[in-house]
């Protein structure tokens, strides 16, 4: 029997191999252009996080007064854009073609998480714009939240806004993707239904 020792040795491993980073061959059915959505998701959130950092180091108010970091702010605000359309149509892709099949039920569940942090994350980023839209929405939001009892979360707290959208809310959907990559990696993508599977048309009659 295996101890925790051999199975964490396995693991770590496979976790590090170049095989599974750096592969020389991918699966003839992963090279249509559908399976590139959650690279082209990925890619969209390393700019969301270099545009933010740079937003980040120079202030929020910076992208109002300076050229150079208007350009970086909407390169941020469509980002974002990007972001969330290449992973809505990723979502429908792995949900149409069964991506927790070969034991990736965790792969899905991380996905869907990601979704769920990254919503939160672009709201607060919207509400630290500090335009009389985003304050309405500010204080709309918050009686929603109170009449949910969650009251704590002061949405008209331009401070605390700040905190959970390039603090809290980031590192928290870096580390969500990051694993959810890592199991993409180790258990490579789901292959299509194989011809079996599907129902024909007298089992449906």
């Amino acid at each position: 029997m295996a101890n925790w020792t051999q199975v964490s040795r396995k693991m770590m491993a496979k976790l590090l191999s170049p095989d599974t980073w750096l592969p020389t061959e991918m699966p003839e059915y992963a090279q249509g252009f559908m399976y590139m959505l959650g690279s082209l998701t990925a890619s969209s959130f390393v700019v969301l996080v270099i545009s933010g950092v740079l937003l980040a180091m120079n202030g929020p108010a910076s992208w109002s007064y300076n050229g150079a970091m208007r350009f970086v702010a909407a390169t941020h605000f469509w980002a974002v854009q990007a972001f969330f359309f290449f992973m809505m149509l990723h979502l429908w892709r792995v949900f149409f073609t069964g991506a927790w099949r070969g034991g990736r039920g965790l792969t899905w569940i991380l996905g869907a998480v990601a979704l769920l942090v990254a919503i939160p994350t672009a709201f607060t980023g919207f509400l630290i714009n500090g335009d009389l839209y985003s304050q309405w929405n500010a204080v709309q939001a918050k009686d929603g939240l109170n009449a949910l009892g969650l009251g704590w979360i002061n949405l008209t707290n331009s401070g605390q806004m700040m905190g959970m959208h390039i603090v809290v809310l980031p590192l928290t959907l870096t580390a969500v993707i990051g694993l959810h990559i890592t199991l993409v990696r180790m258990k490579s993508v789901v292959p299509p239904y194989p011809e079996g599977e599907r129902a024909s048309d007298e089992d449906v009659e």
